[in-house]
């Protein structure tokens, strides 16, 4: 059987990351089936090794990286940034600096079932920002910026399909969404103490102080 990569990821990980968007809940997820590292044997699965503090420091930096689909260079910069001001906390920013970027707010208004597919979806040109249109995945969304799908892509399947989906789809409280227009305007920065998956974010600060 040939293992999808982001399974292999999750594997990794030692938990889910549902990279795969809706698969993940399914009885067919590979996590289910295998829920340890790739390549493992079955005598070195009843005697996992003890990991050191680096050792976790490098597997929760490396989960934060692979969940939100950044490069390592993009993360490392992200983190820098977040470190730079000496009042206030670091990992909080790292939070609103992922959080942030168009893609994700794509994926958390239910436009994409996965963060993938939400990136490539902004490449395509599906995406606008205060009315234009805007293709990088990465950008910066700010308090007050409007998010949408372009008025040309409304008609075609994905977006459609979306369009259903988002009438059920809980959106963070920091964005304020309209259904019947599909519009999404961000009222506020993403707060730390409301994220959904079980990341310790102080932990990846630490190992990139070091």
């Amino acid at each position: 059987m040939i293992i999808d990569k982001k399974c292999k990821v999750c594997r990794r990980a030692g938990e889910k990351l549902f990279l795969k968007g809706e698969k993940c809940f399914t009885p067919k997820c590979v996590f289910n089936k295998k829920p340890y590292a790739p390549g493992k044997l079955d005598s070195e699965r009843k005697h996992k090794s003890t990991l050191t503090e680096y050792g976790r420091q490098l597997r929760e930096k490396q989960k934060v990286r692979n969940i939100y689909g950044v490069s390592e260079k993009q993360f490392s910069n992200y983190v820098v940034k977040a470190s730079e001001k000496k009042s206030g906390d670091p990992a909080e920013r790292l939070y609103q600096s992922l959080e942030n970027r168009l893609d994700n707010v794509t994926f958390r208004l239910g436009l994409a079932k996965s963060r993938t597919m939400a990136r490539q979806m902004v490449s395509h040109g599906h995406i606008t920002v205060n009315g234009v249109r805007s293709m990088v995945a990465s950008r910066a969304i700010k308090i007050g910026d409007v998010i949408a799908v372009r008025e040309g892509s409304k008609e075609t399947a994905p977006i459609i399909e979306a369009g259903k989906r988002m009438l059920d789809h809980k959106v963070p409280g920091w964005i304020s969404f309209d259904a019947k227009t599909g519009r999404a305007e961000i009222k506020s920065l993403p707060s730390e103490k409301e994220k959904d998956m079980t990341v310790n974010l102080h932990s990846v600060i630490e190992f990139y102080s070091r």
